[in-house]
């Protein structure tokens, strides 16, 4: 199989019922996790990038670490084995700031939880090796239709038949990227939140076209790792980005009007609204260059939409590499 830039694979498997759920809408040995990797300097020149493979924080990174906290077996695939073995490293390290706190007073529990939960960790650079013997596949790489729709397209070739496919996405629509695969009933969204071993949130995308079966399977899957789903129909954004990102591009409209400073906005909605970060502050966290590409695609749907129309002043930013707390400055300059 072809490697496509830019992307990773996490498998796990030994799926476990959640406490809180009574039935087992699939029986899931196998689940997999593809990721984008952007210390591959491919990716970075030529698509916007939004996780890294050798970052401990890596939302992608982050995912592989609950699932095989959670009991599952998490293999890893990805473009070279020197980014696996950052990879794992920087799971092996998370894990150990966890279980400091968490075996505070049992150093020995602690040991066996790390122990255990890395045995569940596996790497390799075979994608087709790995999706083969699947029961479910969620892609978490760059949020780009054509590139996701041409790695679905790839592993609905050799993933079985029953193997559930999920995207991770949180701009584009799960429809069309179900579009590109023969298993449009078993096919949805899974749209995890940074950090994610702290936010509890999942959102759970059905299409039309997605069978109950599938989106049961998912619902549970979120149980399973300790999160909380909801669930949404396949619209822009899904729920939470859907209201957040027209809000912030909002605040970059009321300040390029001129009606009030970003450092006021920011305090105005942290201490008025109770937000642990202003807009501006948040655009820089996440990254323009993600939030330039979210409303550029929800514009191309819906032109006549105007939240979902483009910031000048966004887009400069971008084409001077001024993309947030990842290169510096943003709206703000960071040391």
């Amino acid at each position: 199989m072809q490697q496509i830039p830019g992307t990773s694979l996490i498998c796990t498997s030994s799926m476990r019922k959640s406490k809180r759920t009574t039935r087992r809408a699939v029986s899931m040995k196998t689940t997999c996790f593809l990721s984008l990797v952007t210390c591959s300097s491919q990716a970075q020149t030529q698509l916007p990038t939004r996780s890294c493979g050798a970052c401990s924080t890596c939302p992608s990174i982050q995912m592989c670490k609950i699932a095989a906290a959670s009991g599952h077996t998490v293999v890893l695939v990805d473009q070279s084995d020197e980014i696996l073995k950052k990879s794992t490293k920087g799971i092996e390290e998370s894990l150990k700031r966890v279980t400091k706190k968490k075996f505070a007073d049992k150093p020995e529990a602690g040991a066996e939880f790390i122990e255990k939960t890395l045995k569940n960790l596996t790497t390799s650079t075979d994608a087709v090796a790995v999706v083969h013997s699947t029961d479910l596949v969620i892609e978490a790489i760059v949020e780009n239709q054509e590139i996701k729709n041409e790695l679905f397209k790839r592993l609905d070739k050799f993933a079985p038949e029953h193997t559930i496919f999920a995207s991770n996405t949180s701009s584009l629509q799960i429809t069309q990227l179900a579009n590109s695969t023969t298993r449009q009933d078993r096919f949805g969204g899974l749209h995890f939140f940074n950090p994610v071993p702290m936010m509890k949130l999942v959102e759970v995308i059905k299409t039309p076209m997605t069978s109950q079966k599938t989106f049961e399977s998912l619902m549970d899957f979120s149980k399973a790792v300790g999160k909380s789903p909801v669930s949404c129909k396949d619209t822009p954004g899904f729920i939470v980005n859907r209201l957040l990102v027209p809000y912030m591009m909002e605040a970059v409209r009321l300040f390029e009007r001129g009606d009030a400073s970003k450092e006021d906005i920011d305090v105005a909605m942290k201490l008025g609204a109770g937000y642990p970060m202003g807009p501006f502050e948040l655009l820089d966290y996440v990254g323009l260059d993600t939030s330039k590409y979210i409303i550029d695609g929800w514009h191309a749907l819906e032109p006549n939409n105007p939240l979902f129309a483009p910031s000048p002043l966004v887009d400069k930013l971008v084409e001077e590499k001024k993309l947030g707390k990842k290169t510096g400055e943003g709206f703000y300059k960071y040391k």
